[in-house]
């Protein structure tokens, strides 16, 4: 390879390494044509899947910090450069793995850290982020309106506490520092609503996150 085209290719993987969300490094000996065509369509087009030389890898990972071992850069390498969701790819790529033994996941960059191929497996087995969203979405909506059903609730409550009527002004004569502390009371539990609130939203959402999908 010339040396401009070397310079260009190793500037190019350098580019993806810094730009993708994840990579994942295969090994693809073995795989047809047709069977590489299938693994790109399979990834999607957030997905830029590549069969590099390892030499050309080894520098364009140094270049971009990344560590990739290079007991790893042994035989026909290909990475996968996931820009979308790094879980949708580590899915695909399993899904694939199952129909084409031949494909072998050596490894990986995730969060900028090295991740094993039992890593990757794991992470193929969790819920992807649209998935994740729209169960905190479903929380929160379902906690705002218990929110508002509580607030609505406290406004009747102290509707229904306050006087009927104002007493003679030659009877009474209100100081200003009685009202405030007549107020307080509806201050306080309104700040003891709000904080419960808050507290349930928080809890419903944690465990909408962290619930398994069935």
């Amino acid at each position: 390879m010339a040396r401009p085209v070397k310079e260009a290719a190793v500037a190019e993987l350098t580019e993806d390494f810094k730009s993708a969300n994840a990579t994942y490094l295969t090994e693809y000996r073995g795989l047809t044509v047709t069977s590489m065509k299938e693994l790109r369509r399979s990834l999607g087009a957030d997905t830029k899947y590549s069969v590099v030389k390892n030499t050309l890898t080894k520098i364009a990972a140094k270049n971009a910090g990344v560590d990739i071992s290079d007991d790893l850069l042994v035989g026909p390498s290909a990475l996968a450069f996931i820009k979308g969701d790094p879980i949708d790819a580590a899915r695909n790529l399993k899904n694939f793995q199952k129909e084409n033994p031949l494909l072998v996941v050596k490894g990986g960059i995730y969060e900028g850290k090295f991740v094993t191929t039992a890593e990757i497996m794991q992470l193929a087995d969790l819920e992807s982020r649209e998935v994740l969203l729209a169960k905190l979405a479903g929380a929160m909506k379902g906690s705002l309106a218990k929110t508002a059903r509580i607030f609505d609730a406290l406004r009747i409550k102290m509707e229904a506490g306050a006087p009927v009527a104002a007493a003679p002004a030659a009877v009474v004569e209100a100081p200003a520092a009685p009202a405030v502390e007549e107020a307080a009371p509806a201050a306080e539990a309104t700040a003891e609503v709000t904080e419960e609130v808050v507290a349930e939203v928080a809890a419903e959402a944690t465990d909408a996150a962290e619930t398994p999908a069935e």
